[in-house]
Order: structure tokens, then sequence, then C-alpha cells
């Protein structure tokens, strides 16, 4: 359906080096819950959307990240959709020095950064999403309040997220230095690093621009529950 891996992030991502992530229901596929919402089916076609519901029905609420929004999917309603610029970047901006230390977060950490995405809504954040890729972040008097991530891994891509500082200390830097430092391991191990953005959030994207990443493509995401 895609000339391009990252046009459907989220099939590349579930029938690739995630795999393992993937719970599948006919042709319909999705994230395993406690890691994410995301769904995608290999096509249109009637069986794969009435599998997609199923889905829904059975595990609730999904996210697609598509060239377009989807066709009606049986039995389910949506309850959103977004056009989101998806961005790539090949290079990242250098280091500079930040007066504050940056700190690997793993499994100890689980709580405090589901609270932290719980408040600050820097996008679907689930009680093991941190496991989907490294995470970095910063403390202050032993509060996390910054925090930066990788979530889907498209074959020779990897997706920037999770980036979100509690609102009692955003200004001082923090998403910036901590994007950079995900974005500049990503590219370390060889992939090209991409996130994607809300169209009309100028002042992430400016951001975005400024470490290094450039626009690709439009794209659609879109949460669909179970009806009724």
């Amino acid at each position: 359906m895609s000339a391009h891996i990252l046009d459907r992030p989220i099939w590349a991502t579930l029938t690739g080096r995630q795999a393992e992530l993937a719970v599948r229901h006919g042709p319909a596929i999705r994230m395993k819950p406690d890691y994410g919402l995301f769904a995608a089916t290999p096509d249109n076609s009637v069986e794969s959307l009435a599998a997609l519901g199923e889905l829904v029905r059975a595990l609730g609420t999904v996210g697609l990240v598509e060239p377009s929004a989807p066709p009606p999917i049986p039995e389910t309603e949506v309850v959103s959709s977004a056009v989101c610029l998806q961005m790539v970047a090949e290079t990242v901006a250098p280091a500079w020095d930040v007066p504050f230390e940056i700190l690997a977060l793993g499994d100890a950490d689980a709580a405090e950064m589901l609270a932290l995405a719980t408040l600050t809504k820097p996008g679907p954040f689930f009680a093991r999403t941190h496991q989907l890729g490294a995470f970095v972040g910063a403390r202050v008097d032993g509060q996390l309040v910054a925090m930066a991530g990788e979530r889907m891994r498209p074959d020779g891509y990897t997706e920037a997220s999770g980036v979100c500082v509690h609102p009692d200390h955003r200004g001082k830097g923090y998403a910036a230095r901590l994007l950079r430092e995900v974005t500049a391991g990503i590219l370390a191990r060889g992939d090209q690093a991409f996130l994607h953005s809300y169209a009309d959030n100028a002042t992430a994207i400016g951001l975005y621009e400024s470490l290094g990443y450039r626009g690709r493509r439009e794209v659609v995401f879109t949460v669909v529950k179970p009806a009724g």
C-alpha cells in the first residue's frame, strides 16, 4: 500500500522489529495494551476492517497513524482525528552544556514516568511504554520533572517520543536537551530518528527543526473506540 516504510509506521513496527509486542486478530494487529494503543491492518478490505473492529471491541481503544483517515470500522466510533507532521532527522544539533544531570530511566522509574506523562499528555503512554526503548530524564530535588524516549522501531528508523516537562519546570531547556540526547542515541545505533507533531503546533515543530528534524509528510492520527 505504501512506497515508504514510514508512511505506515505502525504496520511496519508490529510486523518488523517489535513484532513480539503485537496482538493479532485475523489480518488486524495492535500493540499489547500495556505498551500502547497503536493498531493497523494490511489494507482497507472488508475483512481487515471487520477484524480491526473485533479487536477494538475485545481490547479497547486503538490509535491509527496512516496517510489518510480510515474508512468506517464496524461497531466502532471515532474519538478524535488529527493531522500530524512526521519529521525525520539524519543528523542532530551538537550537544551543549546544561545545568542538570541527564539520567537513564528504567523500570524503577516506571510509576513516576507514567504519572508525568498522565499529567502532561505528550501522547499515548501506558504502564509498559517505557520499555519500548531507551528513556532519559531529569530530576529536581528528587522529583522526575522531564523525560524523553523511544517508541516505534520500523526497520532502519526509531521514533523519538514521550517528550514532556512538568508544568512547574518548563522554559528551562529540558525538552530540547533530552530530545537531543535521545536523537543522538538513535543515530549512533545506525537508525534514522523520526517523530510526530500535531501539524498546527508551530512551537514544537520549531523546536524539532532546531535539533535537526525536517518535515517528511503529513499523516493522520485517528483514535477509535468501541461503539456505544
